[in-house]
């Protein structure tokens, strides 16, 4: 087996939207730097993802210089948005969480609009140090996060993967594998371990990095998108619920925490720590 190394970077600018697989990346303590700073809402605020949305898995989101952003989508003109100046902010809702936002021009939520048909705005974390706190049952006081779903960063590992698409081709639903890794939009993807060995880990290395494993990741129905097509079927949860049942939780990857700063590049060593 080769040592552990980090296989491959994914950034997603905007929640629930396709993102980019860069060569690097840059770790800020509430995730890597462009991930999850932009954020689809409805009417009421509340947040829009793949869940209610699907098509959104087709639509994607490019960073650019100065954290603006190039929207794509099948149907639409290419729009790019810049990042909202300092202004008054709006509270939007991540999960149970009330977070100060900034919203995005009229275009964009024009170009959203249009493209899923409903009523919805795009919005700016402009404060990533200070707008939404890590759950505290897991973190330090002070640590935040992005609008990812509860944590900075999520690690996968190949050879976890590859033991679920097994066992996906031995169950009811063995047609719908093997399932690539983009079902579970990781930020970092380990090769080189043993399959769920991530299970055991409470601290890692990737290059020059450290993280604190906080716990592992509950999977929900964006798993059972096809990324490519936007179509629903049953595996991984199927799967899933039989083999990698933790409580009430199906289980998938690791969220990490940073314990530091710097750049990870793809082939950079990985370490378990702990």
């Amino acid at each position: 087996m080769p040592k552990p190394a980090l296989q491959s970077i994914h950034l997603y600018p905007v929640k629930s939207i396709a993102g980019s697989g860069p060569g690097e990346a840059v770790v800020e303590p509430w995730g890597l730097a462009g991930d999850r700073r932009w954020l689809l809402v409805d009417a009421e605020g509340r947040q829009i993802t793949q869940r209610q949305q699907p098509t959104l898995a087709l639509a994607r989101a490019e960073g650019l210089p100065g954290s603006a952003l190039r929207l794509t989508a099948p149907g639409r003109e290419p729009l790019t948005v810049a990042v909202p100046g300092p202004g008054e902010t709006v509270p939007v809702e991540v999960w149970k969480d009330e977070v100060e936002a900034v919203p995005a021009g009229p275009e964009a939520a024009e170009w959203f609009r249009t493209y899923l048909g409903v009523e919805c705005r795009l919005v700016y974390l402009d404060a990533p140090e200070k707008r939404r706190a890590i759950d505290p049952a897991y973190s330090a006081p002070g640590e935040t996060v992005s609008f990812a779903d509860g944590f900075p960063l999520l690690l996968t590992t190949t050879s976890s993967l590859n033991a679920l698409n097994s066992l996906i081709a031995q169950g009811d639903h063995a047609d719908e594998g093997p399932l690539p890794m983009n079902r579970f939009r990781p930020n970092v993807v380990v090769d080189g371990t043993a399959p769920w060995a991530e299970d055991d880990w409470r601290r890692v290395r990737i290059g020059e990095v450290d993280f604190a494993v906080a716990k592992p990741s509950a999977r929900c129905v964006v798993t059972t998108t096809d990324q490519r097509t936007a179509e629903r079927g049953k595996e991984p949860l199927r799967t899933l619920a039989r083999h990698r049942r933790f409580g009430d939780r199906l289980v998938f990857g690791q969220n990490l925490i940073p314990r530091g700063a710097g750049t990870i590049r793809i082939g950079d060593p990985f370490e378990i720590l702990g």
